[in-house]
């Protein structure tokens, strides 16, 4: 399997880059959440000039955030300074969006700001709505200002249902993923991608002139610590390692208790507890209209030693890759029968140490 890391756009994030491709990682993340981190299209041109053959993602984007024509200016840019090296993947900004106290946008948005990436990014001209005005749009600025003629790859961030794989399914485009290493999981989002994909075929109004000519590869983001002899799979540094998945996944059920309560009454009783805890160490409330002004802060950072109790090993366990060398290869290679192309971590503690034992592990 390939390996790659995702981290928060900031100040020497080129640094990093450049070790990762030292170390021979296939691909090279930023997240774009823009009151959270700082601007990915900012720090992968730093990346793109330090570096030579790493592959720049951004992951993900929205319509929910920036507008097709903005964020297809930014990734034919990036290409002109990184030829064939972009990743774009995009969304609902379910994150993203979470962290302005707004909701994600729909599937059907993102599919129509998928399509017309897709176009820009190729040199083609595609349809642009604002409200009831409808116009043609399509780059005027080729040549030395934008590349449009290497291809950029697509991938579709399939979190919580079947929507976003067959979005990704009928647009030709990848497929990623955050903490999702159920094998099964995998499983139904490629049969929903593959039928998807096979439907559109079959429609004769379908636009095949829309699909991206990049490979159609899965991603997962997880968290990676391997334990040293003898350590306790849910200790300190095991917890550090992994706390801020697992943080994350109690702040999204804490947010959306109240407009989207399915998902934290799929948590178990010691979870929806972490849950609350969460909420009342952060001196909020499920509907608090403010609430994601407390939740957010520090956002897949480093957690803090008094949060430890909230990282429960069920959500380790489900979450992230915590074992001995054979553990974490065993698990894995299930992820790569099950279609995943691409393990990127996101690391935390030691980002340089993370990603050389991610390298080890998979060489």
């Amino acid at each position: 399997m390939r390996a790659g890391v995702v981290v928060a756009a900031q100040p020497g994030v080129e640094e990093l880059a450049v070790r990762a491709e030292e170390l021979g990682l296939h691909s090279f993340w930023v997240n774009d959440t823009p009151m959270v981190h700082g601007d990915p299209f900012v720090a992968l041109s730093l990346c793109a000039k330090a570096t030579s053959r790493i592959r720049l993602g951004i992951g993900v984007t929205s319509p929910a955030l920036r507008s097709a024509p903005a964020a297809a200016s930014g990734l034919a840019s990036l290409n002109a300074l990184a030829p064939g090296r972009i990743i774009c993947g995009v969304g609902t900004g379910n994150t993203a969006r979470r962290t302005l106290g707004m909701r994600p946008t729909t599937a059907a948005r993102l599919e129509n700001f998928t399509v017309a990436l897709q176009d820009l990014c190729a040199g083609r001209p595609t349809e642009y709505r604002e409200g009831d005005q409808v116009r043609d749009i399509r780059f005027l600025h080729a040549g030395a200002h934008v590349n449009t003629a290497d291809p950029i790859e697509f991938v579709v961030a399939a979190l919580l249902g079947p929507k976003a794989a067959a979005v990704a399914g009928r647009r030709g485009t990848g497929l990623i993923s955050f903490g999702l290493l159920d094998p099964a999981a995998w499983h139904a989002l490629h049969d929903t991608r593959r039928d998807a994909a096979q439907g559109a075929l079959r429609d004769p109004d379908f636009r095949t002139d829309s699909h991206t000519d990049s490979r159609a590869d899965s991603y997962v983001v997880t968290s990676l610590h391997l334990l040293d002899e003898d350590e306790d799979p849910h200790g300190n540094a095991a917890r550090d390692a992994t706390g801020h998945l697992v943080l994350s996944l109690l702040a999204f059920a804490a947010d959306t208790a109240a407009d989207t309560p399915a998902f934290a009454e799929q948590l178990g009783p010691e979870e929806r507890e972490a849950v609350q805890r969460l909420l009342d160490r952060r001196g909020t409330t499920a509907t608090a209209p403010d609430r994601h002004t407390k939740l957010y802060p520090n956002y897949l950072g480093r957690i803090a030693p008094q949060d430890r109790d909230l990282v429960l090993p069920s959500l380790m366990n489900t979450l992230a890759l915590v074992g001995t060398h054979d553990d974490l290869l065993a698990r894995i290679t299930t992820l790569e029968q099950a279609g995943v192309d691409e393990l990127l971590i996101q690391p935390v503690i030691d980002p340089p140490t993370e990603m050389a034992q991610l390298t080890k592990l998979l060489t």
